[in-house]
């Protein structure tokens, strides 16, 4: 488990932000269903879903950024889980762009490669692997695609979500699988000891004109829409709660 608890140029959890943070929530005094429970909990919902300038930050960036996607949340994520003890690992796929449909525009989608590049972090629990990915998308973030979307049967692939159920979609840590964009799956990278290790042999297929494009415009306006979402959220329970 060694290989599975080290720091990493990413994975920085020794640098003073990473360090003050677990001191001042306390994480290392909780048992391991709790630590690993509380550190989900902070990624997922304190870490908002949103899109960065690229998957290649380090944690302490993405802690900065205060928000972060499915490879910069898979990177805190995991710093923080080997910042208290508890062993993880990334895994690596290829996704298909169309269940971004909602988030991004016409234009952005024309300018996205077919296929993009994914990640998602397992934590070593109870002697077997456990599947993080859940940890993508905030809960007001989920719970606002719920009021709009939960009564659709079948098959959910838009708004950056890709699961079997949408009404049913659980991604709260009860030390058991989460998933959120798995369905979008269309190739499996397998096992990968770091995000240095994945990204020194995969990264995204863009045209160094399309990076630019999306670094500097079409990143933003997917975070706006996003917030856009999210809001629809904060919006109705003001509603609710002035009746």
């Amino acid at each position: 488990m060694e290989q599975y608890l080290k720091q990493t140029d990413m994975l920085n959890f020794h640098e003073k932000e990473i360090q003050q943070l677990i001191h001042l929530r306390k994480w290392k005094e909780l048992d391991e269903f709790h630590k690993i429970k509380e550190i989900y909990q902070f990624v997922q919902n304190e870490i908002v879903f949103g899109y960065n300038c690229c998957d290649t930050l380090n944690a302490t960036q993405v802690l900065a950024d205060g928000y972060g996607q499915c490879n910069t949340k898979a990177t805190l994520l995991m710093a923080l889980l080997r910042g208290v003890g508890i062993p993880c690992r990334l895994h690596g796929f290829e996704v298909s762009k169309n269940f971004q449909r909602g988030v991004t525009s016409a234009l952005i989608s024309l300018l996205a490669p077919k296929t993009i590049v994914h990640t998602w972090a397992e934590v070593y629990y109870q002697e077997k692997w456990i599947v993080l990915e859940g940890v993508i998308t905030d809960q007001a973030y989920l719970s606002a695609l719920k009021k709009t979307y939960g009564e659709v049967t079948g098959e959910f692939r838009k708004y950056a979500v890709a699961t079997k159920n949408l009404k049913e979609l659980s991604v709260e840590w009860k030390g058991e699988h989460t998933f959120v964009q798995s369905q979008a799956i269309v190739c499996d990278y397998g096992i990968f000891q770091s995000p240095d290790e994945f990204f020194q042999q995969h990264g995204q297929h863009f045209h160094w004109i399309n990076r630019f494009l999306y670094t500097h415009f079409g990143r933003k306006i997917m975070t706006r829409n996003v917030d856009k979402v999210r809001r629809r959220n904060v919006g109705s329970k003001k509603k609710k709660a002035g009746k």
